[in-house]
């Protein structure tokens, strides 16, 4: 995990000053890390019984469509809106700049679905809180929220709380 830790690319003040974005494309275009990563969290989650995958976009459907298929499982896109082509239910949340809004098909889960949430990282918690309130508005069961990157400083973990909240990678600081 380390070594995937080395293949992170960092770009400073992106996508605005002050920002240190975690640029996980490094590491998806190395078979082996990508191949690695992706054992990794099927390892943690294929005993867990989970039914879907739910991945956030854009960088959690790469993860989360690769997961699914190794596990076996669906996978269902959550999307910013005006995206997904069916009916769809929205939640709407804060940003550090302002709002924004999430969706998800009206039948992509079903009452009692296991369910994985994973995004590519945790930073805010306010993607991956509103991705689990569009998965409990359809009834389903949120197993876990799983990450690749985590950033610490900026505490998404405690807008998370009472979810299980899995990472791999964690950077201090934000």
């Amino acid at each position: 995990m380390e070594d995937w830790k080395d293949l992170i690319r960092t770009v400073p003040d992106f996508p605005r000053k002050g920002i240190l974005f975690r640029d996980v494309t490094t590491l998806l275009k190395d078979g082996e890390a990508f191949r690695g990563v992706i054992e990794s969290f099927y390892k943690r989650y294929v005993s867990n019984q989970v039914d879907l995958v739910v991945g956030v976009e854009s960088r959690g459907f790469i993860l989360g469509g690769a997961l699914a298929y190794r596990l076996g499982v669906g996978f269902v896109p959550v999307r910013k809106p005006g995206k997904l082509p069916a009916q769809t239910i929205r939640v709407e949340y804060e940003l550090e700049y302002g709002r924004d809004a999430l969706e998800i098909h009206r039948d992509a889960i079903r009452p009692g679905d296991k369910v994985l949430v994973l995004d590519d990282l945790l930073a805010t918690g306010g993607t991956a809180s509103a991705t689990c309130q569009l998965v409990e508005k359809l009834q389903g069961i949120v197993v876990e929220v799983a990450f690749l990157i985590e950033l610490l400083g900026l505490k998404g973990r405690e807008k998370l709380e009472g979810y299980k909240v899995f990472s791999m990678i964690s950077y201090e600081g934000s």
